[in-house]
């Protein structure tokens, strides 16, 4: 079980750190040759405002050792974000977001269903 906590911590620690990524360089998730515009700086701090908190308070709880009762939900909304961020990727076959995400969605979902057992 430990093993599995600190896999979700990392990857949401991931999560957060790759948006504190796009901000720097917002440009570096868009698929090559799409333009980087004000809108997309925008929309990388939109993101990291979320995600920065997202990442580390799952990570917090994680490693905190919180009650499975606490940690449950606060892996549903993980990984639901991270479904999300999948399907963005879909949308703009983006394969590193799109697998990426993917793998940490089913990591947290996949991680709150034993939990709840």
């Amino acid at each position: 079980m430990t093993v599995l906590l600190i896999a979700n911590a990392l990857a949401a620690l991931v999560s957060a750190g790759s948006s504190v990524a796009g901000v720097a360089r917002p440009g570096i998730l868009l698929a090559q040759g799409e333009p980087v515009t004000a809108g997309t700086g925008l929309y990388a701090r939109a993101y990291a405002v979320r995600a920065v908190p997202l990442g580390l308070t799952t990570a917090v709880m994680l490693l905190a050792g919180t009650s499975a009762a606490a940690v449950r939900p606060m892996l549903l909304v993980a990984g639901m974000a991270q479904v999300g961020d999948a399907a963005i990727g879909a949308r703009h076959r983006n394969r590193g977001m799109t697998l990426g995400a993917g793998t940490f969605a089913v990591l947290h979902l996949a991680s709150a269903v034993v939990l709840a057992r």
